[in-house]
């Protein structure tokens, strides 16, 4: 056949081949070869579309993932979906109880009031929801006032009917092969998903469940770390105060105030001390930690001058460096600039880092507090002659309990929480914390601040 149509649709079916859905195809006359045409140019414009969804949906999901908290993630779909989804209101329900009965987790709808909201609840058993699980596809209804006259006894039909919407798509959400809740797209026009293509929405569920997934966990390790640090904040609170009493009587005891002590008894309630006092520091701790992470750490900042604040530093750790035969030295220009700081928390950084400079040094070495300005921001540095610290050991510093290889020159004991807060407080300042270390010659503990 010598057509030159047929070379013509050739061409177009290469062209699509290679991801090209927008070509022009001739029909010329009404014959087998123009219905040919016609057929391919439908083609073509069917490719394209769905392109153009797989397309939109890809880059959708990939805004979407980006999100963490389930509530975040739900208010993108509900923003981002509408190029593929025609809808006026998006409900989400997730499976509880053994997956008996399906909760109503969020809802938002372009009506002026919603019906179904967050704690709405429906048994599985019996129900149309359980029926689109086992068949694990999409269910549209067309004509919910229809369908609500056919099962009077719908209760949720009968609430999305007051909101007003008029047809509906459920899309069950099943992740990793597990079934965990539904989609619900509803439109306030009737026949809206008559021509849906259930596929498309498939593909939609299916990775939505995955993320939403994911953020429902990611939520739930939110939720249970609050629950940690409050448990935490009123543990450590209620063991503070009648631990303090016990050291207070110790103490009493052994200054002779309540009656006659030997030295063996003077000896025992020393280290009775010595232990409340680090059991005290662990909780103090703790306190901390809980405080920050609940973001209760309210910072009272001043503007002071950072010469004089660094010089009244160095008189309060000097007599602790001088107890271990260690030099403290202070380093630092005729002027340094004013920055805004809590000096409180501040004390506790600086006391913290120089703590840790003479409790991992030997006695008869030198450990240096050094400021200098760098760009836009100040650097208090805390060098040491100490052991230094394994590069391995580096990076895990400033977590939570963490704690290096190297081990404290006088017996000292550590929580293994003091660089963590460190961290949290220079961080509330808007600052920097980091280390720089090598084993066998010392370590350096450097706190950048902007300046005020």
């Amino acid at each position: 056949m010598n057509d030159p149509r047929i070379h013509r649709y050739r061409t177009a079916a290469r062209q699509m081949q290679g991801g090209d859905f927008r070509v022009d195809i001739p029909f010329g006359s009404v014959d087998e070869v123009g219905e040919l045409g016609s057929a391919l140019q439908d083609l073509a414009k069917t490719l394209d579309r769905r392109f153009q969804e797989v397309q939109t949906l890809a880059q959708v999901t990939e805004e979407i993932n980006a999100g963490l908290v389930l509530d975040e993630v739900l208010e993108r779909v509900f923003e981002s979906f509408r190029p593929i989804i025609p809808y006026d209101r998006i409900g989400f329900a997730l499976l509880e109880e053994n997956d008996t009965i399906a909760r109503a987790r969020w809802a938002k709808s372009d009506a002026r009031e919603l019906r179904i909201s967050k704690g709405f609840s429906a048994p599985m058993k019996g129900s149309s929801l359980q029926t689109i699980l086992d068949t694990g596809r999409p269910r549209i209804l067309n004509d919910l006032r229809a369908y609500l006259g056919e099962h009077p006894k719908s209760v949720s039909t009968k609430l999305i009917v007051e909101e007003g919407m008029q047809s509906s798509l459920t899309c069950p959400l099943i992740a990793m092969g597990k079934p965990i809740g539904f989609m619900f797209f509803s439109s306030s026009a009737p026949e809206t998903y008559r021509n849906a293509h259930v596929a498309t929405f498939t593909q939609i569920a299916g990775q939505l469940a995955v993320i939403v997934e994911k953020s429902k966990l990611y939520q739930q390790l939110l939720e249970l770390n609050e629950l940690k640090n409050k448990f935490l904040g009123i543990a450590a609170h209620d063991l503070r105060n009648p631990l303090a009493a016990v050291q207070g009587y110790a103490k009493l005891i052994s200054a002779g105030l309540l009656g006659a002590v030997s030295e063996k008894q003077r000896a025992a309630l020393a280290n009775m001390d010595r232990s409340c006092e680090t059991m005290l520091g662990l909780i103090n701790d703790l306190l901390d930690v809980s405080a920050i992470e609940s973001g209760k750490l309210t910072l009272k900042l001043e503007e002071v001058d950072l010469g004089s604040y660094l010089a009244s530093c160095h008189d309060n750790n000097a007599l602790l460096a001088h107890g271990k035969d260690i030099t403290l030295d202070l380093e630092m220009p005729p002027a340094l600039p004013r920055v805004r700081i809590d000096v409180d928390r501040m004390n506790q950084v600086l006391g913290n880092l120089v703590g840790n400079a003479i409790k991992y040094s030997f006695p008869g070495t030198r450990t240096v507090v050094r400021a200098a300005v760098s760009g836009a921001e100040v650097r208090v540095s805390v060098i040491d002659q100490g052991q230094g610290i394994p590069a391995e050991d580096i990076p895990k510093l400033f977590q939570d309990f963490a704690k290096a290889s190297v081990r404290p020159t006088g017996g000292e004991k550590s929580t293994g929480l003091g660089l963590a807060i460190c961290r949290r407080i220079v961080e509330a300042h808007k600052g920097r914390i980091w280390c720089e270390s090598e084993v066998g010659t010392g370590s350096t503990f450097i706190v950048a601040l902007p300046l005020a």
